[in-house]
């Protein structure tokens, strides 16, 4: 597994991939944050970081499906996927050493943005005035976000050999986990105690309840059975696809 995820981590440096994501990502936040005037700090009469938090799922819905559609999609295309099982690495190292390579990644993302929560800490009015509290929890929800979407692009990369659907059918898995099942609790048939139920489903409901400060172990363990389902599931399909072979 350790093979398998340096190689993912020097692919994407070797190539405009890793630098690329990071880049797009920091640039977009960076003129949220500072330079919009509908969403710059500098407009705003408090210390807080909800910008980021809030254009970072969007932003992640077509980042980390564009970082995972060559996982699987090119292997198996060049057919050096076929030449990677021979090897004495079995499905699941491959699958995960893959997948903690995307992790690596998000973390890198993510990393530099710590100097925006230095920033307006400094910047705060008394110096500090900044809930740490909401802003940890908001970070934990964001690579628990990002750790969720790498396992739903990854299964999209397993499913098949073209890179461009897949990255199409990551986006569609990411916005489907995150978004509608709150559109779906709006409907008319699940008005009542169901529209709860229906939210509790989706990404959305636990991300953001996460990034409120409050980190309650139902959303963790809401994270991490997605997760782990979804990558069970890729493989198991990878492991099907090779024994077909």
């Amino acid at each position: 597994m350790w093979v398998i995820f340096q190689k993912e981590v020097l692919t994407f440096f070797h190539s405009l991939a890793g630098y690329l994501v990071i880049g797009v990502f920091l640039l977009i936040i960076g003129l949220v944050l500072w330079v919009f005037p509908d969403y710059s700090l500098l407009n705003y009469n408090y210390a807080t970081l909800n910008q980021l938090f809030e254009i970072g799922p969007l932003i992640f819905l077509f980042l980390i499906p564009a970082v995972c559609m060559r996982s699987f999609s090119e292997e198996r295309s060049s057919g050096t996927l076929e030449i990677l099982v021979t090897k004495p690495i079995r499905d699941w190292e491959i699958l995960l050493g893959k997948y903690f390579g995307v992790i690596f990644l998000i973390v890198l993302a993510i990393l530099p943005t710590v100097v925006y929560y230095y920033s307006i800490w400094t910047l705060g009015t008394p110096k500090g005035n900044i809930d740490g509290g909401e802003v940890l929890g908001s970070y934990l929800g964001l690579l628990l976000l990002g750790a969720a979407f790498a396992s739903l692009g990854l299964l999209s990369s397993i499913l098949t050999t073209n890179q461009v659907i897949a990255f199409l059918l990551g986006c569609f898995l990411c916005f489907t986990f995150y978004w509608s099942f709150y559109f779906f609790s709006k409907l008319p048939i699940f008005v009542g105690s169901l529209d709860d139920t229906i939210q509790k489903i989706g990404i959305d409901y636990h991300y953001r309840a996460i990034s409120h400060g409050v980190i309650d172990s139902r959303d963790i363990i809401y994270f991490i059975s997605l997760i782990s389902g979804v990558l069970f599931l890729s493989y198991i399909i990878l492991k099907s696809r090779q024994s077909s072979n």
